[in-house]
């Protein structure tokens, strides 16, 4: 994967300096900040949990940080300027431990001038390309960085980049754009690109170096100068008015991380993680091409005033190798309780007999801590709320309770604490491991319960950090079977240091189950597996670079109230029979299986028009035979077009938690009935 960039939320403004480029004039090191490179040494070395050595091993993993954070696409650089900047690699560590960071300058300063003379002879030769490409010839692009090397000429460099483009026009072209349209839009992109060289400065470069060796430690670890910092430490105190989705920059691209929960995006559309935006337009006003513009200035874009709309034109996680769409999304500003704990019920009918199960969605761990420290009694949590609603839903008389934490990418550690605590009498539910080894466990030692009986947790790989430790406690304690998707595997704790200038976020300790098992890069894997459309591959801190390893500790003392593991031979089997059968389900795996297609069609991208057209009409063609297929075995109306595919309203995977729910309370029951009968005999 490539070097991360710091994530930038559009709810928070929290924003970093993207991708370094150009100044043609060339950089040279603040000197201002040659002590703080020395403070950073001493404190990554004293404070980070792993207690690194800095040293040339470090130096080397931050060296191709660095070079992958200047040209992820292997688009100016050629071979032979890799291998003479190696001499380079055992130099990081050196330069921040004796405060002088020429090296960074002197490795940027030569990107600058092959990237000046690549987009230079670009602009004057873009128009004649453009016109000159031959759509009937048939010949492929790898638009996977990952999986080409570095050009070894400027001929082989000239080649990727006339495939590149003339992929980029085909695109466009069969998104009916004519050819001065086209020529206009990825020039557009070129200036972006030469217009965010201009904007950086000395500090950028300084703080992406920096990065590239706070990276090689673990992904959380980073530093912030004091333009990121001053931004951050504003914009943790203020609301700000946006789409509320968490974005950061993936080469060229401004890339969509994850969406807040109640958020206008996560409520109003069907923007997903991973999905890239292209191009940003304002109501009643022509979209912007925005690839190759910096992350900041695309967010200001993006966000506005309250009530006013946003068009996004966007793209799958593979760009331009495939067609786009357009999202509309009104701004609205991401309020408490639009984040606040719902509740349903799910009705269920076995027998002729009727069950209601509950379900409580939590998008987040909230608390309401102004109002708390205004001394407020009735002020809103994740725990009160949910108290709250699984009183409701008593009364209303359910069967059993699903808590789905799905999307949930955590929040107040002490929410999580004390929610975890309406489920068990008491005891601990998590442990927080620091830098020393010392071990600190968390607990509620609250003996009152809000529920008892038999319940679920639906997870997925978006529930994170807080999430995994509810859900880690719940399986551990046997209070709940766990069902879903395997979690993001976030186990780790950062804190803000200060520095003589700007800030050091870095991770200072772990989070473990009362199991002595830690959340981190495995997070939380379910009991029982439901198919998931987000690849494990690309998301989650497994997909990051350098994420701190699994291990585990000394457990803690905890009673196990349901041996669930006893119980999945026998849920299981039913399960898979359910989803074989299920129209839902069944349309969920072609989905996964198209998309692993289209995946894989990224390494060889096929630039004949022809081919491309019948590959976008077959990929519609599957999509409207799944969702007709499905809709035939639930008797609802053929459609005749993709553009009428509508989101279901129905939760497949919330119905199939409930059936779960219920053979687990069948087969207990049975099994009592057993107990009783052999003890009478």
């Amino acid at each position: 994967m490539n070097y991360k960039r710091l994530l930038l939320s559009l709810l928070t403004g929290y924003a970093l300096v993207s991708t370094p480029s150009f100044a043609s004039e060339g950089l040279h090191p603040p000197h201002e900040y040659d002590q703080v490179s020395q403070e950073l040494i001493s404190m990554l070395e004293g404070i980070h949990y792993n207690r690194p050595e800095i040293d040339d091993s470090i130096s080397e993993q931050a060296f191709d940080n660095y070079i992958d954070s200047l040209d992820p696409t292997k688009s100016f650089f050629l071979k032979a300027d890799i291998e003479l900047l190696s001499q380079h690699k055992t130099s990081f560590d050196d330069a921040l431990r004796n405060g002088d960071t020429q090296v960074a300058y002197t490795i940027y300063n030569l990107y600058l001038k092959r990237l000046e003379k690549r987009l230079k002879g670009l602009q004057e030769n873009l128009p004649e390309m453009v016109k000159g490409f031959d759509y009937t010839i048939d010949e492929t692009y790898n638009a996977d960085p990952e999986s080409i090397s570095w050009a070894n000429t400027e001929e082989e460099l000239d080649e990727i980049w006339r495939k590149r483009i003339k992929n980029r026009a085909l695109v466009l072209k069969l998104n009916g754009e004519d050819e001065e349209k086209i020529i206009s839009t990825i020039e557009r992109r070129y200036k972006n690109q030469i217009k965010q060289v201009d904007q950086t400065n000395a500090v950028d470069i300084y703080q992406a170096f920096v990065n590239s060796v706070t990276a090689a430690l673990d992904p959380h670890t980073s530093y912030l100068a004091p333009r990121a910092s001053e931004t951050f430490n504003i914009n943790m105190s203020l609301s700000l008015e946006g789409i509320g989705a968490v974005l950061q920059m993936d080469d060229d691209y401004t890339k969509v991380v994850r969406l807040v929960p109640g958020g206008p995006a996560a409520t109003q559309s069907d923007l997903s993680p991973n999905e890239r935006i292209v191009a940003v337009g304002q109501e009643g006003e022509a979209m912007i091409d925005v690839v190759g513009m910096r992350l900041d200035d695309v967010v200001d874009m993006i966000r506005g005033e309250r009530d006013t709309k946003v068009t996004l034109e966007v793209t799958s996680s593979k760009g331009d190798a495939q067609s786009s769409r357009l999202i509309e999304i009104v701004r609205k500003k991401v309020k408490l309780e639009d984040q606040s704990a719902q509740k349903e019920i799910v009705e269920i009918e076995r027998d002729g007999e009727a069950y209601k199960v509950g379900v409580i969605s939590l998008p987040t761990f909230y608390s309401d801590f102004a109002a708390i420290q205004a001394g407020e009694k009735d002020y809103k949590s994740s725990t009160k709320d949910t108290k709250k609603l699984i009183e409701e839903l008593r009364e209303e008389g359910i069967t059993a309770l699903i808590l789905d934490l799905r999307n949930n990418g955590g929040g107040s550690l002490q929410e999580a604490n004390s929610l975890t605590g309406l489920f068990i009498p008491s005891g601990p539910t998590v442990q927080i491991r620091d830098q020393a080894g010392r071990v600190t466990p968390l607990g509620d030692f609250d003996k009152g319960l809000a529920y008892s009986g038999p319940m679920a947790v639906l997870i997925n790989r978006m529930s994170a950090s807080a999430s995994e430790i509810v859900a880690g406690a719940l399986q551990d304690y046997g209070r709940a079977i766990i069902l879903g998707d395997q979690t993001f595997g976030k186990g780790t704790v950062q804190v803000l240091k200060g520095l003589d200038k700007g800030q050091l976020k870095v991770t200072q300790a772990k989070f473990y189950r009362v199991s002595g098992e830690s959340t981190q890069h495995k997070g939380v894997v379910p009991d029982i597996f439901f198919p998931s459309l987000i690849d494990k591959e690309e998301v989650g801190e497994s997909a990051l670079d350098n994420p701190l390893k699994w291990d585990h500790i000394h457990d803690t003392r905890y009673p196990v109230y349901w041996n669930i593991p006893a119980y999945v031979p026998l849920l299981s089997p039913r399960h898979e029979e359910r989803m074989a059968t299920n129209p839902n389900f069944i349309a969920i795996n072609e989905q996964i299986k198209e998309y692993k297609l289209q995946a894989e069609s990224y390494k060889n991208l096929s630039l004949n028009e022809e081919v491309r057209k019948q590959q976008r009409e077959a990929s519609k063609e599957r999509q409207l035979a799944r969702e007709n297929t499905r809709r035939e075995a639930l008797g609802l109306e053929l459609l005749e077009s993709v553009d009428d595919i509508e989101p279901t309203e129905e939760d497949t995977y919330a119905e199939e938690a409930s059936e779960i729910l219920l053979d687990f309370i069948a087969i207990n029951q049975q099994q009592e009935a057993q107990k009783k009968t052999a003890q009478n005999n």
